[in-house]
């Protein structure tokens, strides 16, 4: 019986070596600037009750209404695949009382997201983020730190080309100052029912409507930064400064709005103009009131999310991604049962110590595992056979030039230390 070949679901983007080692390398980059910063892993499940994200996301989101990958578990429960982070850490922190400690909450996490969008080069319906949420305080310097770490992080991938930009969408205030005037703007317009339907549940959504006609009919709406109140302008300014001082370059984009209902004050995205019409390599902003919403406290908090995948993209645009194949340091060669016993030990020692080593497996002939060494790129070579187990020596062959030279095994370590060193 010949069973059928199975593929990944459409719109998975999979990562296979080699390039699997870029994109752990984009990763880590990326992280490495929170941790320096005192924020801690929090590991969150996939999946979580509808409710968190119809409620914390916003329903007049394309992401809620149109991309949630949503079912109904064993127990009758609506389950939904996580489509961003932020909810998914505020329940987290409400639920394990994280708020009642230190201030703020500092934490990052990372990994898998799944929204049901339309694949192409950039989007993908499982996609990778990296994320920090600063929980607790509202603080304009706190917003600075976010998005420096987020910059810091674009840096570390010898990224260039990339373009910060930064709005406000301002306190309750300020929002319902500006409501009044946009919903009588948009009452003037001809639009579907859908639209009107969006609009009356948050109007900001206009604003980040994709489609042409859209973008024609909102051009002279009127702008939320016009509306911030006092409190919201000089915060505003205050972040702007600190940017500023850090030398941080940024953009101000009134129009902004972001894809999430929950965001207000300080909101930013990063943009790389050579990925296209997926150009978003990751952004983020406060979240006053989200916490409440979710049934917590009324505590403020700041966040962001930046994509791995696209990041990646980023990075080979600009030719930043350094050789990641897998390259061993030592590659054994072990002729017999006896020499592979051996070979295990070595290589388990070595190892520990952090030298990369890999075995020769397969009882394949010295000729083809010598081949194999090279493939491989391995820097150093030895055969362990009979002779060698009984003289407890080995040659050890440098495949840059072939030199060999002969060494103890029970002094291998350190002559391989000593020489990779050079």
């Amino acid at each position: 019986m010949k069973f059928e070949k199975l593929q990944a679901p459409k719109g998975v983007r999979e990562y296979l070596p080699p390039e699997s080692q870029s994109f752990e390398w984009v990763r880590e980059q990326l992280i490495s600037p929170a941790k320096a910063a005192g924020y801690q892993l929090m590991e969150l499940p996939v999946f979580e009750d509808t409710n968190l994200f119809t409620r914390g996301v916003g329903e007049s989101t394309d992401v809620v209404s149109k991309e949630m990958y949503t079912f109904e578990d064993r127990g009758g429960r609506s389950i939904t695949l996580r489509p961003e982070g932020t909810a998914g850490v505020m329940r987290a922190v409400i639920e394990s009382n994280l708020d009642r400690g230190q201030l703020p909450v500092k934490v990052w996490y990372s990994g898998q997201f799944f929204r049901a969008e339309r694949p192409q080069a950039g989007r993908y319906r499982q996609f990778y983020q990296v994320g920090i949420e600063a929980i607790g305080l509202d603080d304009p310097a706190l917003d600075a730190e976010v998005i420096a770490i987020a910059d810091r992080g674009f840096k570390n991938l010898g990224l260039k080309n990339y373009r910060l930009e930064i709005t406000s969408l301002g306190d309750a205030q300020s929002r319902a100052a500006h409501r009044v005037d946009l919903l009588k703007y948009i009452s003037g317009l001809q639009l579907d029912e859908a639209t009107v339907a969006r609009a009356a549940i948050n109007p900001l959504r206009l604003f980040d409507d994709k489609r042409p006609q859209m973008h024609e009919a909102m051009a002279k709406a009127p702008i939320l930064l016009d509306y911030l109140s006092a409190s919201s302008a000089q915060n505003f300014a205050k972040v702007q400064s600190y940017l500023t001082d850090m030398g941080i370059a940024f953009t101000i984009n009134p129009r902004m709005v972001r894809g999430l209902d929950y965001y207000t004050g300080t909101t930013f995205e990063f943009i790389h103009p050579d990925l296209g019409a997926q150009s978003g390599i990751g952004g983020g902003g406060r979240y006053d009131g989200l916490m409440e919403t979710l049934g917590g406290q009324a505590l403020s908090g700041i966040g962001f999310g930046l994509g791995v995948d696209r990041a990646l993209l980023a990075a080979i645009a600009e030719s930043t991604v350094p050789s990641q194949e897998f390259t061993s340091d030592l590659f054994i060669i072990p002729l017999g049962d006896e020499s592979k016993g051996q070979a295990l030990t070595i290589a388990s020692s070595l190892r520990t110590s952090g030298i990369r080593t890999e075995i020769a497996f397969g009882d394949r002939a010295l000729k083809g595992a010598m081949k194999a060494a090279d493939k491989t790129g391995a820097r150093y070579v030895i055969v362990l056979g009979e002779s060698e187990l009984r003289d407890g020596s080995v040659e050890l062959k440098r495949m840059s030039d072939g030199v060999t030279s002969s060494v103890k095994i029970a002094q291998l370590q350190d002559e391989l230390q000593r020489a990779l060193a050079l």
